[in-house]
């Protein structure tokens, strides 16, 4: 994470639904511009924007395969997001397997 701009374009770009919805697909596998505005009520100008967004964040790419031009996730950006929200992930675990403790031993009538 050099670029002190990475997450800032990274959850700006996460923050759009029809973006997570976009990744979300990638998931499964590669897919053009016209896969990826299927699912979607939206013209091709506006998803290929979205796309611009998720490419200049860096969670996807362009491939090239003949004429197509799929895109894909690219997994090392996403791993990078995943290392960074890590910790509070694990804080918020340990902070509820407190409360399960707290509340199982209530309901055993522990003090």
């Amino acid at each position: 994470m050099e670029d002190p701009q990475f997450l800032n374009r990274a959850f700006a770009a996460l923050a759009d639904p029809t973006r997570r919805a976009i990744l979300a697909q990638l998931a499964k596998g590669e897919a053009s511009v016209s896969e990826l505005m299927m699912p979607f009520k939206l013209t091709q100008p506006t998803v290929s924007k979205h796309l611009k967004v998720l490419e200049a964040a860096g969670l996807i790419e362009q491939g090239r395969d003949a004429q197509r031009r799929p895109r894909r996730l690219r997994l090392a950006t996403l791993q990078l997001v995943d290392e960074w929200i890590a910790p509070f992930r694990e804080q918020w675990e340990r902070r509820l397997d407190n409360l399960e403790r707290h509340l199982a031993r209530k309901q055993s009538g522990e003090p």
